[in-house]
């Protein structure tokens, strides 16, 4: 198994994931990490091709480069399945488990909707993950389906993104539209980034684009960055910001009041149908798939798993009640 950093909660998370769901099984596993370099990523894999593994579980860090490190796999007859994110442009994958990214933008457009139900001219920030990322297009291909219609109607006015702007009419982007527009508001999904990338836009605008504004932010650790920005200005009233992993920090801020949601991809379902996948071919049976994705090349068969929408009404419901996380990781759960 190949992850992408250790250095993010979320990846760290699904190490232990994996870990914990093969420990009964008969089968052994190897978990390396690229640490967020391509070079580093096809150094693990041929690795583990010289250790005689049988199946490839990767989640690329760049799903562009990574092609070049699966396709060294498949030459040696090994099965590849590729884990949250699509690797492109090659025909060497022969499956992807994934929640449905195209779902996680739409939850998170529709929450903005919802929370500015009846309203006109809301500003409108966006921001978007990295573009190395095939998740963070999906992403933004999602939330555009439920924002585009509101802009196009009066209820969001779009606040930190000219390429946006000049989109605004079309329902739909290609994958080159969308591009613009992700390389103008991208965090890299970087923390950092985020927040340098919100402060500009606050400098940069008027009051006219402050006041009570929605803000889609990609991820939890965007979200944070960004949700604290937006709070230390003091012409912005409130603001409703979108979030995406469900880590514990995240839900913190969401008890706190200082994020609105997260999307909530429940790891040990994905980690499972993945685990699911590669014993079905270690034991030369076909696994079940649910749909496909065109990765440029061909279209790889997937299993898609479900996704929920966490606020501070459900957080106990859907993180503490289902055993995802203890109580007693959190002040203030009721």
């Amino acid at each position: 198994i190949v992850l992408p950093t250790k250095d993010e909660p979320r990846w760290a998370q699904d190490e232990q994931r994996f870990k914990d769901a093969l420990k009964d099984s008969k089968y052994s596993t190897e978990i390396l990490f690229s640490q967020g370099s391509s070079a580093k990523e096809k150094e693990n894999v041929e690795t583990l091709i010289s250790k005689g593994i049988k199946v490839l579980i990767i989640a690329p860090h760049d799903g562009a480069a990574a092609g070049a490190a699966v396709e060294a796999a498949k030459k040696e007859g090994i099965t590849v399945i590729a884990y949250d994110r699509l690797i492109n442009e090659t025909d060497a994958i022969d499956y992807y488990v994934t929640f449905d990214s195209i779902a996680v933008g739409e939850a998170q457009a529709q929450y903005l909707v919802d929370a500015y139900s009846g309203k006109k001219n809301v500003p409108l920030y966006l921001y978007a993950g990295g573009a190395f990322d095939n998740n963070a297009f999906l992403f933004f291909e999602g939330a555009w389906n439920v924002l585009q219609p509101k802009i196009a109607d009066g209820t969001f006015v779009i606040a930190n993104s000219s390429e946006a702007e000049a989109l605004k009419d079309k329902a739909q982007l290609t994958r080159d539209e969308l591009g613009k527009i992700i390389n103008q508001v991208t965090t890299n999904w970087d923390p950092n980034e985020a927040k340098n990338k919100a402060q500009t836009h606050l400098t940069a605008v008027g009051k006219d684009l402050k006041g009570d504004v929605a803000i889609l932010a990609p991820n939890d650790g965007t979200a944070r960055a960004i949700a604290d920005v937006f709070a230390t200005d003091g012409d912005v009233t409130s603001y409703v910001v979108t979030g995406q992993d469900a880590e514990k920090a995240s839900v913190q801020y969401i008890l706190d009041g200082k994020q609105s949601m997260t999307v909530f991809k429940d790891v040990r379902t994905l980690v499972k149908d993945a685990m699911d996948m590669a014993v079905k071919v270690l034991n030369g049976e076909t696994p079940e798939t649910t749909g496909t994705y065109n990765n440029g090349k061909i279209d790889v068969k997937a299993k898609q798993t479900d996704v929920i929408v966490v606020n501070k009404e459900n957080v106990k419901k859907e993180l503490i009640d289902s055993g995802y996380y203890e109580a007693s990781d959190f002040e203030g759960i009721e």
